[in-house]
């Protein structure tokens, strides 16, 4: 009897819950206007796209592309050139995230860990975080870590801020340089 009350009381909570989804689901659909929405298939794309609700793989027809890989991201490649001189622990284009292995100077008995995280693709004073931290270790290997404020951060991210402004500046040449493709007939 009392299987049979917590049967009828879970088909009747999922029932609930099943029509309340689908109510809810009827007001949310919109299925927009047709005199507000383009006839041609090339002409609904490229409004989508301006409105931000697409993405293109294939890019452009006169050869750009709508993605950033790293390898065309300035403030990433900038980044690697400047910590070219580290032994790099771990690189994550899609997490934006650069990290250092520990490292020291000759003559210096702390450890260094440098890490740069990138918080846009703007090259602008806030679009990536310096991040340095300091490990101290006694002869026992007890070995503390903390994180340091010092003139290297500031330091490092000048210099990807200028590294990255140069690479773009010469990307804008480029591309000026580059005249057009003009679209082949394949027929």
């Amino acid at each position: 009897m009392i299987f049979l009350n917590y049967t009828h009381k879970f088909f009747l909570g999922f029932f609930g819950i099943s029509i309340i989804l689908f109510l809810q689901a009827c007001s949310v659909w919109d299925p927009g206007d047709a005199r507000n929405t383009p006839s041609s298939s090339k002409d609904r794309v490229q409004k989508n796209l301006e409105e931000g609700r697409g993405i293109t793989i294939g890019g452009d027809k006169d050869g750009g592309t709508s993605y950033q890989f790293a390898t065309s991201n300035p403030l990433w490649r900038a980044t690697l050139e400047i910590l070219d001189f580290l032994p790099l622990a771990n690189v994550d284009y899609s997490g934006g995230v650069v990290s250092t292995d520990w490292y020291n100077e000759s003559g210096d008995p702390d450890e260094y860990k440098i890490t740069v995280r990138f918080l846009s693709n703007e090259i602008r004073t806030d679009a990536i975080k310096v991040i340095v931290h300091r490990r101290k270790c006694e002869l026992q290997k007890n070995c503390v870590i903390r994180k340091i404020t010092s003139a290297v951060q500031s330091e490092l991210q000048v210099a990807i801020l200028k590294k990255a402004a140069i690479y773009q500046k010469n990307e804008k040449k480029k591309k000026k340089k580059r005249p057009k493709q003009k679209e082949k007939n394949k027929f």
